[in-house]
């Protein structure tokens, strides 16, 4: 199994979100041909109603610990309840941040 359907998989098992999407975006750095080394989630669900924004992280970092530790070197995660993405953004997700490449910094 990937490691993009073993995110997916937990996730959706977790948290029964009503919008899910896990993006490996691991071509857009500088990492072999076919890597699952970056990702980028976004989830909508309930669950998170009343939950502060560290705290959703918090719950699907230690979902993904073992994957965090073994597997991924960087996870986007862009958490919503239902009316969060409905009225901020379920038209404008917010982009991933540039890979600068290890040590690179930006101009």
């Amino acid at each position: 199994m990937t490691i993009e359907a073993v995110i997916e998989q937990k996730l959706l098992s977790a948290f029964s979100p009503i919008h899910l999407d896990v993006i490996n975006e691991s071509h857009q750095h500088n990492v072999a041909p076919g890597s699952e080394s970056h990702f980028k989630v976004i989830i909508v669900t309930d669950d998170f109603i009343g939950e502060r924004l560290i705290k959703r992280h918090r719950a699907i970092n230690s979902l993904l610990s073992i994957e965090l530790a073994e597997k991924i070197h960087a996870l986007a995660l862009h958490t919503y309840t239902k009316d969060e993405w409905d009225k901020y953004y379920a038209e404008n997700t917010p982009l991933s941040p540039k890979c600068l490449g290890g040590g690179k910094k930006s101009a």
